[in-house]
């Protein structure tokens, strides 16, 4: 028997994502659209209004814009079921959040204790906790802040004074995303001397492949310099060109040097699929790895993830990895409803079929290619 208030949250949400995405306009309505007066701001009423109104309003903002621009009508995109299962998570999680305090651990613990377990065997983790953000970047912010906390003993009674005597060198590749080095030296609070950038192979392999050999002498000359190698962030699937790095080499580098290696990129989909390449399934022995799932299965505001493996939970506490708080836990949530509702086949047939389009998206590219050359080839015929 469902719980009454459940039943109705379900049929408010139903209702809520119907009324928004019901946006028909008629082909004859006017090209251009002048601001009403109700789009202008006004004080906030004394009596309040009823949920529709405000579903209204929330519609016309979402819609003005677009009709100025175009005389089409613009239609809300449908985000199908599993994504209104991600959307009950968010309106489940401010209900469960005034449970009672030993009723909302409990399920609390449970909805983490699922997630994690279900997301460790999914991608091939063994033994891995996990941290869920909004911020595809703040798993990692976190895990900088953990690896920190780990080489300085003092670092919590001292705080940034024990970095003077070694300062710590965190190594991004230079086909990382735009801005990831800066961005995380910001919230760190280190200088941008702290962050060292890889260069690419410019000779030998992919152009888009971390240089392992110059990343050796590049840690060697900071350990000369008495500087500290921290971190090193390795792609399984750059940005620009879906390349994979040695992570194989870059896992005996860093074991080398007493080196944390953390590994981000959209092939790390590819690790729930029967088969994995080998260069990607090594990312399997990395310290820790981001999942971007809303992205992979197309679902709207769920999580992404930081899978890593630490022994010390007190340091993980200290990094804001775990929290002591229930509803901090419930950002889960959304994320646990989606995969259930998806099912082991269901999460691994969406990935198979995003494989397959890439796939099928880079032969048209090559055939276009190959046509031009073609094109250019009889071209500088005829002009000879």
């Amino acid at each position: 028997m469902v719980d009454p208030t459940l039943a109705e949250m379900g049929k408010n949400l139903n209702e809520a994502m119907k009324m928004l995405e019901d946006n028909q306009r008629k082909a004859e309505e006017e090209n251009e659209k002048k601001y009403a007066r109700k789009d202008i701001p006004g004080p906030l009423q004394g009596s309040g209004q009823d949920m529709v109104s405000i579903l209204q309003l929330v519609q016309n903002l979402m819609h003005g814009e677009e009709e100025e621009e175009s005389s089409q009508a613009y239609r809300l995109q449908n985000v199908g079921e599993q994504g209104h299962m991600a959307l009950l998570g968010h309106s489940l999680a401010a209900y469960i959040s005034v449970l009672d305090r030993e009723r909302l651990r409990k399920l609390t613990t449970r909805i983490l204790s699922d997630t994690t377990l279900w997301l460790c065997r999914l991608f091939r983790y063994e033994n891995g906790s996990a941290y869920y953000h909004e911020d595809d970047r703040e798993g990692l912010l976190k895990i900088c802040r953990l690896v920190i906390h780990t080489r300085y003993e003092d670092y919590t009674v001292e705080g940034f004074n024990v970095l003077y005597t070694k300062q710590p060198v965190i190594y991004i590749s230079s086909a990382a995303r735009t801005g990831l080095g800066q961005a995380l030296c910001n919230q760190l609070g280190l200088p941008l001397s702290c962050m060292c950038r890889v260069p690419c192979n410019t000779m030998f392999g992919s152009q888009h492949q971390m240089d392992v050999a110059l990343l050796d002498r590049l840690i060697k000359d900071d350990v000369e310099s008495g500087k500290l190698p921290l971190l090193l962030v390795a792609n399984a699937g750059t940005p620009g060109a879906g390349h994979t790095d040695k992570l194989g080499r870059l896992k005996e580098l860093c074991e080398q040097y007493n080196m944390w290696l953390h590994v981000e990129g959209v092939n790390l989909a590819t690790l729930a699929l029967g088969y994995v390449s080998s260069s990607v399934l090594a990312a399997t022995k990395c310290d820790s790895m981001t999942l971007t799932l809303g992205s992979w299965l197309g679902l709207p505001a769920v999580p992404a993830v930081t899978l890593y493996r630490h022994e010390d939970p007190s340091l993980s506490l200290a990094a804001g990895l775990t929290s002591s708080q229930p509803v901090e836990k419930l950002r889960a949530l959304p994320l646990w409803l989606s995969l259930q509702y998806l099912g082991h086949d269901g999460i691994v047939e969406r990935i198979k079929h995003a494989s397959q389009l890439s796939q099928r998206l880079l032969e048209n590219l090559k055939n276009l290619d190959f046509i031009k050359t073609s094109v250019r080839s009889a071209f500088n015929t005829l002009v000879v």
